[in-house]
């Protein structure tokens, strides 16, 4: 046998070029000579299969560095063949088919672009809708039932599109190959988007869908709300997006939760704030608060001033990933009334007369 050439040779490379530039040297050598570009040469065919070989142990730095010390990255102590398997594609080409090294597919597929098996399957598509939840259930969690519409795989056919039983015709765009030339800066054989790559096409479509292999069906599912979600929460409900012929997607639903008239939510905390009286502010009191537990019984320091916050602990928003919970807080608001007696005035004259306390004497020094 004839002793192969020298990877760097292969791809007109130095020997101590970077991964970015053999990257590069492949990508244009791949271009150049891969089969489907170049029909019925044989030796194109081998050059492409040399680049291949030699990128795939030149791009691992495991087997690059046998390669350096032995001349060969085959059957060495900790080392893995690179295999792959060469088939022709209906109508001609060739097909690639990678074994095991990781990552090589992604590089091909990016110079070449996705290759469309013969019969196309796929897994269905994701699917996003916007749920609005009242405040409660956000904090308290709860099921909700929802009316979703998707697409379904068509129950007549099977997804094919085609009757049962129907006759059929040579594809008119791939002429029976079950692949067509994809044009774009360069000329790829894919799979016909005509024929989904079978070659044929019913001249009977099905009754039940009209040919589109599809149909819509609205649906009402039970959807579970954990307790805790917030405004931009994604619930995922599995299997319940679109339907594909290898499996359905799955529905994600973006919550959306509606403004409660008294607490203000912060993360995991919430806000209430809390009107209170001067005599209350000044001599203390102990006040019913809501919480969204119930009602709590708050104690109002002496000297409180508007502003001041009070904290419950525990009582905020459940932790989505553990037990714990947020705390809340009560923000005190001093509310004076709007009119007052003869009696409540006389006794607000007296302290003013008898209390020495003045809250703008910090600005006498500033005052002409």
């Amino acid at each position: 046998m004839a002793p192969k050439r020298d990877y760097y040779e292969i791809l007109g490379v130095p020997r101590n070029a970077s991964k970015e530039e053999i990257k590069k040297a492949y990508r244009r050598l791949a271009r150049q000579y891969h089969p489907d570009l170049n029909p019925g040469n044989k030796e194109a065919e081998e050059k492409f299969k040399e680049i291949q070989e030699a990128y795939a142990v030149l791009s691992d730095d495991e087997k690059r560095k046998m390669y350096d010390m032995y001349g060969t990255a085959e059957f060495q102590p900790g080392t893995e063949r690179t295999t792959w398997r060469w088939t022709e594609a209906p109508g001609g080409g060739f097909e690639f088919t990678f074994g095991d090294f990781s990552g090589f597919e992604d590089i091909f597929n990016e110079v070449f672009g996705e290759r469309e098996p013969t019969r196309v399957r796929r897994r269905g598509r994701d699917l996003e809708y916007q749920l609005e939840i009242d405040f409660d259930t956000a904090i308290k969690g709860g099921v909700k039932d929802i009316t979703i519409t998707r697409e379904t795989i068509c129950p007549g056919c099977g997804g094919s599109g085609v009757r049962v039983g129907a006759g059929a015709r040579v594809c008119p765009k791939c002429r029976g190959s079950g692949r067509s030339l994809f044009t774009s800066f360069l000329n790829i054989s894919r799979a016909c988007d005509m024929c989904g790559g079978s070659g044929k096409i019913s001249t009977e479509p099905c009754n039940t869908c009209n040919g589109s292999g599809k149909r819509i069906t609205t649906e009402t599912i039970s959807v579970k709300i954990p307790a805790g979600v917030d405004t931009g929460s994604r619930i995922r409900v599995p299997g319940k997006g679109e339907e594909g012929t290898i499996s359905n997607g799955d529905l994600y639903l973006v919550i959306k939760v509606r403004p409660h008239p008294l607490f203000r939510r912060e993360q995991d905390d919430l806000y209430i704030e809390v009107p209170i009286t001067v005599y209350e502010a000044a001599l203390g009191a102990q006040i019913s608060v809501p919480t969204v537990d119930g009602t709590a019984v708050v104690t109002i320091p002496p000297g409180t001033q508007s502003g001041t916050k009070l904290r419950l602990r525990g009582k905020g928003v459940p932790h989505l990933r553990d037990g714990g919970r947020g705390d809340l807080y009560v923000i005190t608001k001093i509310v004076l009334p709007e009119k007052i007696n003869e009696s409540a005035r006389k006794k607000f004259e007296e302290l003013a007369k008898t209390s020495p306390y003045n809250p703008r004497a910090h600005l006498d020094k500033y005052l002409r």
